[in-house]
Formats: C-alpha cells, structure tokens, sequence
C-alpha cells in the first residue's frame, strides 16, 4: 500500500472523537487500534466519509480494508495532505451545524425570559414585540454592532407567543407549589371580590412549610361564574384542592373577612370547611376587624365626618374648583395643592383624608370665603384635629399589621400595646393632658383657644375601647409566651406530660438557645419539630395559619392593574400567577419540552 506513512497520520482519539462514543472508544482494544493505524487510507477515509458505514458494525482491520477497496477506491493512494483537508472541512461543518442548531434554542429560551419580566411588570403582550425587541436591537447595534443585533430578530415575541409563554410558566409554578404542598400541613386565606370587567374573582393563598421555613404564596384565582355563596365558594376550593391532589385532612387553618357567606357559624364557607376538615382554625382578619372596631363615630363627630366629605367632593367633583383650588394652595406655599376623595372601602382612607383637609384648612376657609363653611367654626376645627390625630394613629396600627410572614402571636402583642394606649389616653384627656394628639394641641396654642372639645375625645375613646375588646376580645397576654420566647417563659398548663418534658429539653439545650436568636420563629420551630414532634407541632398549630388576609388585598391590587379595561378578557390566573409568585419558573424544563422555532 502506497499510502501515506503512520507518523504523518492524525492520532486516532481526534479522528475517532466525532464519531465514536467515548464508552465505545474505551471499549476498543490497543490491538485493535495498533492494526487499524496499518490501514491508514481506509482508517481516514472511513471516519472521514462516516454516513457511509456503521460505525458500531466493526472496527476490525480486515473490515476496514474490504470497505476501502470495494466503497473508496479511488481514495487509496491519495497524499495525506487530503486526508487532513478532509478532516479540516468535516469539523467546520458540523460548528455550522452546532450554531445552526443552537439559536432557536437560545430565542426560545429569550423569549421565555422576556414573557416573564412582562408578566412580573404587569404589562401587555404586545409590548415585547412593539417596544422590549426594537429597543434591545437599537442598544446592541449602538454599543456593539449591526450584525450582533440583528440576531435578535429571531426571537419570537409576537402577542400570542407571549401569551403561550406566560401561561407555560404559570402551569410550571403551580405544579413546583403542589409539589411543595402535597402531604404536608397548610393553611389558606381567601377572600373574593368584583374587578374591572365586573368578574367575581376567588383569590386564594396558602402558607406550608418548605425546607426550613414558612413560605407563602398564590394557590389559585378563580372566577365565581354565579352568586358567591358559601356553597358556590366551596365547591371552587374543593375541586381545585382534589385536582391538585391536596388534602382537606392537612389543612390546619383558613383566614377570610367577617362576611356572611365566608365567616357564618352555620352556613358559611368556615362551617362548610369544618365538616370536612373538623380540626381547621378560622381566623377572621384582624385587619379587618381593626377596621371595623374603628368605623363607628358619635353623632358629633360624624357630622364632621361628614362635613369634610361634602367639601373635598364639592372641590374634587368640579374641574374648574379643583383647578382653582390648585392655584390657590401653590399661591399660599402649601406643600399639598389637592384634597383627597374618600373612600369607604380602603381602609386608610378616612385618616389621610382628615390629615390632608386639617393640613389645607386655611386653603379651605380661603376658597369658600363667598360661601357658608364650617371652617371657620374653631370647635369645628378643633374636633377636625382631634379626628385627624386619632385616626393617624389608627392607620399606623393598620399599617404595622399588614405584609406578609405575619403571625396571630406577632399581632396579638400590636392589639394589646393600642388597646393600653386607649387606657392611657382616656386618663390624659380626663386630666387635661392632650400631648398625644399633636395637631390638636398645636392649633390650640397657636390660636390660644380653651380647649372645649375634651368631653367629646373622652366619649369616643372610652367607646373605642369597647369596640375593640368586642372585636378583640379579651385573652391572656402570656398565652403566647412559650411560643414568643421559650427560655424565658413557662409552659401553660394545658401541656401534657410529655409536651413539658420536651419543652424543658428544649430550654435546657444551649445549642438551640443560640439558634432561637438567629433564626425566624417559624423557622426555629420547624427546627424543634425535627427532634421535638409534640412540641414543634403544637407551636406551629398557632405559627401556621394566617392572621389576616393582607395577601389577598395585594393579590386584587394586582388584578386591577393587570385586567384593565383594555385587557378584560385575560386569562387573570396565568398572568396572577406569574406576577406574583414566589416562585421560579424551570426555564430549562420548560424549553427542554418544547420544540424550538425562530421568529419569522
């Protein structure tokens, strides 16, 4: 054979390493290689020309000569110089091929990242295409360059591939969610309202344990297609909850408002609840009910109330006022140059709506100075600034009740420290003493004026203090003691012999002593759980159920800035979902299950 000599050929790895396994390489004997190297026409020429032959049919010398002679003959005695060209050519087409194949697996993996930041930011789908792609490809053309940028063109970013992405994610958060719930303790909160499209929507959250400690997040959005009653409720819980293979058994707690078809004792959707699952604890919001402890005035009180609505709707109402009023405020040096509308269904409304018209009072007075106002009345004022005060601090509470990862133990202690306010506040007024309420003292002594309104303050205190311990009724403040901080409490004596013994284990233990002061509550006793099963669980039964349904306000806060008037025929769940989730989607799961298509 005149071929070329074996010190001149490539070694046999580098020409068998694109066509052979690296467990079929292994497996192939040094003899083997030795005589395949003596027939070196046919050895280059066989992997060089491999759609040929079968790769795995036989390595063996003989083999490959018969295949030289009787499919490549015109090959054999060609220098080695062609062999190496041949080689050369071989690579280069398959990195065309690898790059070929890569980009619409890049684009599509691009284009479920671009979904995602329209869902997190709310935003239409059409604004991928209209706005996100000409913008990305004008940045990469300027900072580096046209070619770069014009590969960007092959991500696909139409409204309806946005629309298939999003819900894609969304399918994946739910089912990482029902992974994390199955067979493990739970709790939810719901509550249902009306959007934009006049839809009833069930928004439902729910809190479990994960790893080390409490997560929460979106179980479900869906919409109520007849009267929201309590059965029609349940019926919508129930069947998600066995479609997703989750059990009634594992839930330990609900949170909804005090409305009858959630909070009734007979018929509501609680009652409903417990017939299935007779060991859940209901809760009713204690946001709500701050709020609703709040609500009520006394008649003279109330006529302020409502003497402040009349005027910010007489001024807010009217454009030519308002504008007026505007350039009035900007005239006087007012930091605010508008009043605020009141609304009965947002909660802090009623406190930044008196704090706004006490701050513009003399704006107000101003700007009706041609017509008869109570603004000029100064024991109107002064019950303005009283009311202004009161409900400042009244939102303050609200506010330090409201976010996530919020525990009946944790809001306990903020109703108990207001509700000893009230006591103190109640004997300073009865004395005189008005240092609490600032805007009142301050316009007393600005305007040097007897203060006549201290009867009136005294009276709504003293009936605040009852409405809260209606709505709040009266517990043991250490109840939560043990929970709060175990190394310095006692255990209650509802505990059962074994439940004391594993709660003097713990308290003796200095490792977990330090770990009390690293860790979260939760997390600490998900902790003790591990080693202390009684113990943990009974803690736990009073960490894990939601005190309020703030989750569930965010979660309309949400709806309404996604279904708007221009999108009401949105898929609410998918989009819900994708916005607010905790979670991730598995970008690469996801795509791996997908057949990858470049834009057109």
């Amino acid at each position: 054979m005149n071929g070329p000599q074996l010190s001149d050929l490539p070694d046999e790895s580098e020409l068998l390493g694109p066509y052979v396994s690296s467990l079929r390489r292994r497996a192939l004997q040094a003899g083997e290689l030795s005589a395949v190297r003596t027939f070196s026409d046919g050895f280059l020429i066989k992997f060089l020309r491999a759609r040929d032959f079968d790769v795995e049919l036989s390595l063996k010398p003989n083999k490959l000569k018969r295949h030289l002679e009787t499919t490549h003959p015109e090959h054999k005695d060609k220098p080695v110089e062609f062999f190496r060209k041949k080689l050369t050519h071989c690579r280069a087409q398959q990195s065309r091929f690898t790059k070929a194949a890569s980009l619409p697996a890049n684009a599509q993996l691009a284009s479920y990242k671009v979904a995602y930041r329209v869902a997190q930011c709310k935003k239409p789908h059409t604004i991928a295409e209209e706005l996100i792609l000409p913008s990305a490809i004008d940045m990469v053309s300027t900072m580096i360059d046209v070619a770069t940028a014009s590969k960007l063109k092959a991500i696909p970013l139409s409204n309806n591939t946005i629309s298939r992405r999003i819900y894609d994610m969304s399918k994946d958060i739910e089912e990482q969610l029902n992974d994390k719930i199955r067979d493990r303790r739970f709790a939810l909160q719901m509550d249902e309202a009306t959007d934009s499209n006049k839809d009833c929507l069930l928004i439902t959250y729910v809190r479990f344990i994960d790893a080390d400690d409490l997560r929460e997040d979106l179980l479900f959005c869906k919409q109520v297609t007849s009267r929201a009653t309590a059965d029609e409720l349940f019926k919508i819980i129930d069947t998600y909850l066995r479609e997703a293979d989750l059990k009634w058994e594992d839930c330990v707690g609900i949170c909804t408002d005090g409305a009858q078809a959630m909070a009734g004792r007979r018929g509501g959707l609680q009652a409903l609840i417990k017939r299935v699952s007779p060991n859940v604890q209901w809760t009713h919001c204690m946001i709500h009910r701050e709020a609703l402890a709040s609500k009520q005035l006394s008649p003279d009180l109330h006529d302020v109330m409502t003497d402040v609505i009349t005027t910010v709707n007489y001024i807010k109402t009217r454009p030519v006022k308002a504008r007026i009023f505007s350039a009035l405020c900007e005239e006087m040096g007012s930091d605010h140059t508008a009043v605020l509308f009141h609304s009965e269904s947002r909660l802090l409304s009623r406190g930044k709506v008196l704090s706004r018209v006490f701050e513009l009072r003399d704006e107000i007075r101003n700007f009706l100075e041609e017509e008869k106002n109570t603004f000029n009345n100064n024991k109107f004022l002064m019950k303005l600034a009283y009311l202004s005060d009161m409900f400042q601090k009244l939102n303050e509470l609200n506010l330090q009740m409201q976010g996530s990862d919020t525990h009946l133990p944790h809001l306990a202690d903020k109703i108990t420290s207001f509700t000893r306010k009230l006591e103190m506040w109640e004997q300073r007024v009865t004395e005189g003493n008005i240092d609490s309420f600032e805007n009142l003292k301050s316009f007393i002594e600005v305007n040097k004026l007897q203060n006549t309104v201290i009867p009136c303050m005294k009276a709504h205190i003293s009936a605040l203090q009852k409405h809260f311990q209606r709505y709040f009724p009266v517990q043991d403040p250490t109840q939560y003691d043990w929970i709060r901080d175990p190394f310095s409490a006692t255990p209650p004596a509802e505990f059962s012999t074994t439940e004391n013994e594993q709660f003097i284990d713990v308290t003796s233990d200095s490792i977990m002593r330090l770990e009390f002061k690293s860790k979260t509550l939760a997390a600490f006793w998900i902790g003790v759980e591990k080693d202390f099963p009684l113990l943990g669980k009974r803690a736990l039964a009073t960490l894990l159920p939601f005190a309020t349904s703030y989750l569930c306000e965010i979660g309309f806060s949400a709806v309404a800035s996604i279904k708007t008037k221009y999108r009401s025929k949105l898929d609410i769940e998918n989009e819900l979902r994708v916005a607010v989730s905790q979670l991730q989607p598995r970008f690469e799961k996801i795509c791996s299950m997908k057949q990858a298509h470049t834009s057109h």
